[in-house]
């Protein structure tokens, strides 16, 4: 991506996240100019994350020097850097993460003529006087604004995107669509849609409507409000005057831009808006909300955070808590303090916690993102998190006042003390998977120093490192593109914490391994983390985890959406014990004959490419080389044995091409087949105007009449369609392929297309109960010999094949398929 207004977007690095954002909201994204204000923890997580994204340019700000207890969270200082401007070191480690995103170091103050270069600031680890100073400044020019802030196990967030902010898709997913059977005239029109599935509408969203037959003054029209009464009918504008609904429709969801409004935060201070999550409890966001004012004034006070566990500072900022919420006024002001909350928050508020700065780092990222983009809904305005689970369940238990030992993990100590600290040090873990996940587990695991000491963390993947891996995987460089996955993680880990011991392995987690994951070894883990990409291998170390009783830490991304899932022995259920339910099937007849949504063409297409490209050359190879192919192959069920058998016979007699115009043709011929030929049968069967036996239209309802298509070489789609096909028809053969465009054009003027003329009497299935009785028909065997016997008489003519298939030359096997095996 170069930036610009007239940039490019590299697919080949941002290829996942094109698939969430799009295009549009990308190219929003690379001319904004992110300034991220302190370099803590918190402020190198979210500088991290917004330079894998891809803004315009970074500049990364801090006046202060690193510090001990800054190393417990920090990921890119080192104990050398102690004493050094965190930003200035920070740079030069942030700038690796994107070649394309140019960062640089400010250690100036934040003067309001220096903010105004600036799209979007975020401010951490700053003070309440200088959050309002640069909040009102930012909110009077337009200038979109985040406040981040981590306190040990607590966590807040707030946003500013000025008075009049531009959504463009609220929640980022693919918009809906439904088939429609019935439309009224009436001053709020009802639609009915198809009962084979809801339609996912909610009120308030907008819809057009295609291919309506009858009240045809709805096609093309503007988008429509509607209101949801049920989930196969919502009621949209006034149909009365309109014409008589026939048949037919597609309604189609659209999304349209919301303008929403943010106050600043002098004014959100007073009258704050929160966002309720399951993670922010019952009143909770309330009582944080002065709690975190009065630690600022705590610090403005004493010139530090509370001292950790210490009695005193709980008690004065208790006092301090109800100054503030004394000269509150309106909602902001609260009725009953939750004295026990305020004080764990002093107790534990000079802490520093890696964990609790990658999520709360994380949420100010993407809203960054949403700040750049107007893709998905902003924080509206102020998030509080906290963490108290992690603490002692037991009632009493208060650590007390622990002195700080100038060591890495003074910010941990201060929250959990150093018994857990050396806990951690002697862990021996072992994670499954190095990829996005796998990279910020083991970031985080070296930060908290997991096997700091006596432990260990073994890391296995068996996959490289690719170019589309370093948007979102980074502790990866373009450098490190086709090296091993876990051993350049633990390498870049190994970098953060020089203490932390750590393996990596490169095998698959199977059976096919237990060899290595023996008994001996899960008998010496302490947990099991998961960071996979799929649900077999999650269930197999579920299993694993279950039969040697070992924590599992389960986790997973989709897009803007993940899961976390915490396995304890004896005290949860395990990852198994749910599933999702199964997907529903697609009929046969409707995947061939009569696709109406999207993912049946989907599903056509892959079991197109499988059928062409994957599954017959795998079944003539085993009817070349194993003896026992055609005994298994007899047992299957219905037409399977015939079928495959012709398959066969097609790959190793009729379409077996001898050169790259061989290739071509048969591509040209598989077009007209598939796009022309079998539509043209389909309607010849069933013609438009064709009727049920009750009289009903047969093209109605989820059945769509379609169309067939005139081949040319002009048409681009038609081009690329034949070139790819002939491409992977050649690979599947060893026949040098080729790109030259112009070259298939000449080819495909000699290409002979045979003219097509539909035939009576060609039986099309209308459902799978008519295949499934079409198949029980007699007479496969006698078919299946004849076509055996063809393949053998070919196939020794050809090089002398003896009935024993495994008698074949290699001579022979190299002139059929095009390379020695």
């Amino acid at each position: 991506m170069i930036n610009g207004n007239d940039a490019e977007i590299d697919e080949g690095l941002y290829s996942r996240q094109l698939y969430v954002l799009g295009h549009e909201a990308m190219k929003r994204m690379q001319n904004s100019n992110v300034l991220i204000s302190g370099m803590r923890g918190l402020g190198v997580e979210i500088a991290k994350n917004v330079i894998l994204g891809g803004v315009r340019s970074v500049t990364v700000h801090d006046q202060g020097v690193a510090e001990w207890r800054d190393l417990s969270s920090q990921f890119y200082l080192r104990e050398d850097d102690l004493g050094k401007n965190r930003a200035e070191v920070s740079q030069h480690r942030l700038a690796e993460l994107n070649n394309y995103v140019p960062v640089t170091a400010y250690t100036g103050a934040l003067a309001e003529d220096y903010l105004t270069k600036f799209q979007v600031v975020v401010l951490t680890n700053s003070d309440l006087e200088e959050q309002q100073h640069v909040g009102e400044f930012c909110h009077s020019k337009g200038i979109k604004l985040i406040i981040a802030d981590t306190r040990g196990l607590f966590g807040q967030l707030f946003c500013d995107f000025g008075e009049e902010m531009i959504v463009y898709d609220t929640n980022g997913e693919q918009p809906l669509s439904a088939m429609i059977s019935m439309i009224t005239k009436d001053s709020q029109g009802v639609v009915t849609c198809l009962d084979e599935a809801r339609h996912g509408f909610e009120s308030g969203d907008y819809v057009t409507f295609t291919e309506i037959q009858g009240m045809t003054e709805l096609n093309g029209c503007q988008p429509v409000e509607i209101k949801v009464l049920g989930p196969y009918t919502f009621s949209i504008c006034d149909t009365a005057g309109f014409t008589d609904y026939v048949r037919g429709g597609i309604v189609s969801q659209v999304k349209m831009p919301k303008k929403i409004a943010f106050k600043s935060i002098s004014s959100s201070l007073a009258e704050p808006e929160f966002v309720m999550t399951d993670f922010a409890k019952f009143e909770r966001p309330g009582q944080l909300h002065v709690g975190f004012q009065a630690i600022h004034a705590f610090q403005k006070k004493h010139n530090h955070l509370p001292v950790p566990w210490s009695q005193a500072d709980g008690e004065e900022l208790l006092t301090l808590v109800k100054e503030v919420n004394d000269a509150q006024t309106g909602s902001a002001k609260l009725e009953q303090l939750d004295e026990a909350l305020l004080k764990k928050l002093s107790f534990v508020a000079a802490g520093d916690l890696a964990p609790v700065n990658a999520f709360i780092g994380g949420l100010a990222a993407q809203e960054v993102m949403k700040a750049c983009t107007g893709k998905f809904m902003p924080i509206m305005q102020w998030l509080y998190f906290d963490a108290l689970e992690c603490l002692a369940e037991e009632e009493g238990v208060i650590l007390t006042e622990e002195e700080c030992r100038n060591c890495r993990y003074d910010g941990q100590i201060a929250v959990f003390g150093s018994k857990l600290q050396e806990i951690l040090g002697k862990q021996r873990y072992f994670l499954v998977g190095a990829g996005a996940i796998g990279c910020e587990l083991l970031k985080n695991f070296a930060m908290i120093g997991l096997a700091g000491g006596e432990g260990e963390v073994i890391v296995t993947d068996m996959d490289t490192i690719e170019k589309s891996n370093l948007n979102r995987q980074f502790l990866f460089r373009p450098s490190d593109v086709t090296k091993m996955k876990s051993d350049t993680a633990a390498a870049a880990v190994k970098q953060m914490n020089p203490s932390i011991r750590i393996t990596g392995h490169q095998n698959r987690v199977g059976p096919d391994t237990e060899r290595v994951y023996d008994d001996d070894f899960f008998e010496s883990l302490d947990g099991v983390a998961n960071a996979l990409d799929n649900v077999d291998a999650r269930m197999y170390m579920d299993r694993r985890c279950v039969y040697y009783r070992k924590p599992l830490l389960e986790s997973g991304t989709l897009g803007t959406k993940g899961n976390v899932q915490v396995v304890i022995p004896f005290l949860t259920e395990s990852y198994s014990s749910s599933q999702d339910p199964p997907e529903k099937s697609i009929p046969i007849c409707t995947l061939k004959n009569f696709p109406n949504a999207i993912e049946h063409t989907l599903q056509w297409a892959r079991d197109e490419f499988e059928g062409l490209f994957k599954q017959p050359p795998e079944n003539a190879m085993q009817y070349l080389t194993d003896p026992k192919f055609m005994e298994r192959t007899l047992k299957l069920p219905g037409a399977q044995p015939v079928e495959v058998l012709e398959a066969v016979y097609k790959s190793l007699v009729t379409d077996c091409p001898h050169s790259w115009a061989d290739c071509v043709a048969w591509a040209r011929n598989h077009w007209q087949c598939q796009y022309s030929n079998n539509i043209r049968q389909l309607l010849h069967n069933f013609p438009p105007d064709q009727l049920t036996s009750s009289g009903a239209p047969f093209w109605s309802g989820p059945k769509r009449c379609p169309h067939p298509l005139d081949f040319s070489t002009s048409n681009e789609l038609h081009m690329d369609y034949v070139l790819a096909a002939a491409n992977l028809y050649a690979q599947t053969y060893g026949v040098p392929g080729s790109t030259d465009r112009a070259g298939v054009v000449k080819i495909l003027q000699d290409v002979k297309v045979p003219q097509f003329t539909p035939r009576s009497g060609v039986k099309i299935h209308v459902s799978d109960q008519d295949l499934q009785n079409s198949n029980s028909s007699v007479g496969k065997i006698g078919k299946f010999v004849l076509v055996q016997q063809s393949i053998q008489s070919h196939l020794c003519d050809c090089g002398g094949l003896s009935i024993n298939r495994m008698m074949t030359p290699t001579s022979t096997w190299t002139s059929l398929w095009g390379k020695t095996f």
